[in-house]
């Protein structure tokens, strides 16, 4: 693919764990980030894809650059995405999450709050609280358009923000704030500071998502490396949650429909009554199909992995496309 005039940005974090995991995510796809001279560098290119620069920048900033359409597409938090985007649907496309970056957004409450367990619980508390102490109950946290937009819709409006800018986690026991809303994967900090998750407080079930931008130069050009790169996200995918199933057994062309509507499985290949089955089926499917084909007079049946599968349709760019032409 030659060089667009204006070169298609794909936007990852520019260090610790969440760059090593898009590279890792990307990898898998056949898509190499090389980043040109060294980790200090902060732009970067796709080997594989000439037309391609990456670009190096924190979580938060991809979401600046999405924003403004700076980038055409960017790994970052699904919370800060909604958190810090007005509007989010309307100026990004939440593509396809990426099976890391797993975090949730919550409400905790101290444990010694014994009678508080729900948001409506929140409501009484807060209303207690206003009245004898004579001002508002005060949540401490980072996520302050998240916060309104979810106590607004618990019914829960007699409270203040205090807006977090160290360990939110710590707010309640310095006496900052009442409560917290903040991000936790495992809950254990939490915990050790002696707080709860409410049980209808999850705000926000995060993860890291490929996200596009609505507002970037979607040229011909950028929309061709789009589809490539969205090809190999999907046919990686595709393969990874398929096997092959391959068997010689009596009479495939009655075989393989009866597969498809048992097992979910197709046809790899074309089906011939002089030839092997090949299947392609779902990765928990495929041992009892193989037994369903011995069933059926297969002598042997093999299942195998995938690297790839490619295919006509592509998801991933469809739903793409529909949002930027």
């Amino acid at each position: 693919m030659s060089g667009p005039a204006t070169p298609f940005i794909l936007a990852v974090p520019s260090k610790g764990r969440l760059q090593e995991s898009a590279t890792n995510f990307f990898r898998r796809a056949g898509l190499t980030i090389s980043q040109g001279r060294g980790a200090r560098d902060y732009r970067g290119s796709l080997n594989e894809l000439p037309g391609v620069e990456i670009a190096f920048l924190s979580a938060g900033e991809i979401v600046q650059h999405l924003a403004s359409g700076s980038v055409h597409l960017g790994v970052t938090g699904e919370d800060l995405v909604r958190e810090h985007i007005p509007d989010a649907e309307k100026k990004v496309e939440l593509l396809t999450p990426l099976g890391f970056g797993h975090a949730n957004v919550v409400v905790a409450a101290p444990q010694a709050w014994i009678d508080v367990s729900t948001m409506a619980d929140l409501e009484d508390v807060a209303a207690i609280f206003h009245a004898r102490r004579g001002r508002r109950m005060r949540v401490a946290t980072k996520y302050i358009n998240l916060t309104r937009r979810f106590f607004a819709s618990k019914g829960v409006t007699d409270y203040r923000i205090v807006e977090s800018q160290g360990a939110t986690e710590g707010a309640p026991a310095s006496g900052a704030a009442e409560l917290i809303v903040d991000i936790t994967t495992t809950g254990a900090t939490l915990r050790a500071n002696a707080l709860k998750v409410l049980d209808d407080g999850v705000m926000l079930r995060s993860e890291a998502n490929l996200v596009a931008a609505i507002s970037a130069d979607w040229n011909e050009d950028c929309k061709a490396a789009a589809r490539a790169i969205l090809g190999r996200i999907a046919a990686e995918e595709e393969a990874r949650l398929n096997r092959t199933v391959t068997a010689l057994a009596p009479d495939p062309l009655t075989l393989a429909p009866e597969a498809a509507e048992k097992f979910g499985a197709r046809a790899l290949a074309g089906v011939a009554n002089d030839g092997p089955l090949q299947l392609v089926c779902p990765n928990d499917r495929a041992p009892a199909l193989a037994d369903w084909l011995i069933a059926k007079g297969a002598q042997h049946v093999s299942i195998g992995a995938l690297d790839y599968i490619f295919s006509a349709s592509n998801a991933l760019y469809e739903k793409l496309a529909k949002r930027v032409g």
